[in-house]
């Protein structure tokens, strides 16, 4: 029988990416992690044994916390936190359950190195849209929800992140860039392992919209407009992400329905161009 402190993979896989996703931190031990080196989607790591370190950024936090197996090390974790009044669970059977439960898990190798404050930073070309917007969503809700983004000049952008110790993305010649027909945010996944129907489905979504292929899915051009009207509506860079960050949820959401509802009275129709040019 599951504790009342404890939560059951399948309830948090329904908020993996979502913004009621609560703190999600691994306390495996090295040896654990080291036996499998992935992480439950926007999991950060933290060792058991200063646990009470985070009473004080976590205080008006929901925290849950996972170790291998859901046992001594994270049962007794969140029995510390709860004592200093953090609402703390635990992974009902670890990130063994997640694992044998066959659900995402992300590439820990694959993760940027974090700055002092903990946080993975990246940069980019300033004025985002559709693939500089989405990357960052991918990012805050699967991989690091304290991630910091630097929206610049596009001359800068790889002289930034040299000074700055920041991740390049959506540029020319850079890891996190545009593969073939594929878009950055296609490559996020693929390389951060996040495979899931709900996701593929809004890559393909982007992509069209990203790529102006908007015979790719019906929601691209809705997407497309989306994009457009946010660019219009706000100067600052990070105003605009924040309020795209919103839109790429109810996307998301909307790809997670069964797909007998996408096929129902909901019906889409794509248009053929829109009269802007989108630039990547």
């Amino acid at each position: 029988m599951a504790s009342p402190t404890e939560i059951s993979v399948t309830r948090l896989n329904r908020l993996v990416g979502t913004p009621d996703c609560p703190v999600l931190i691994d306390v495996r031990t090295d040896e654990d992690f080291n036996d499998d080196p992935r992480l439950i989607p926007g999991a950060f790591r933290h060792p058991f044994t200063d646990i009470a370190s985070l009473a004080a950024p976590m205080a008006e936090r929901k925290i849950m916390l996972y170790c291998q197996k859901g046992l001594k090390i994270s049962q007794g974790a969140v029995a510390i936190l709860r004592d200093l009044s953090i609402d703390a669970e635990s992974v009902e059977g670890g990130q063994f359950a997640w694992r044998d439960a066959g659900l995402q898990m992300t590439e820990a190798g694959k993760l940027p190195a974090r700055d002092k404050a903990g946080r993975t930073v990246w940069v980019t070309r300033q004025r985002p849209k559709i693939d500089r917007i989405a990357c960052p969503w991918l990012i805050r809700r699967f991989i690091d929800p304290a991630a910091q983004f630097l929206f610049v000049t596009p001359s800068q952008v790889i002289g930034v992140a040299e000074k700055f110790g920041a991740t390049p993305f959506d540029v020319e010649d850079v890891y996190w860039g545009h593969r073939g027909p594929l878009c950055t945010f296609d490559t996020m996944i693929a390389e951060f392992g996040l495979s899931s129907s709900a996701l593929e489905h809004l890559a393909t979504i982007v992509r069209g919209a990203d790529t102006n292929r908007l015979d790719l899915a019906p929601e691209s051009a809705g997407l497309l407009a989306a994009s457009l009207g946010l660019s219009r509506m706000y100067r600052d860079d990070l105003a605009q992400l924040d309020a795209g960050i919103g839109i790429y949820d109810a996307f998301y959401r909307w790809c997670m329905r069964p797909a007998k509802a996408m096929t129902g009275r909901h019906h889409l129709r794509p248009v053929d161009q829109f009269p802007e040019h989108v630039h990547r």
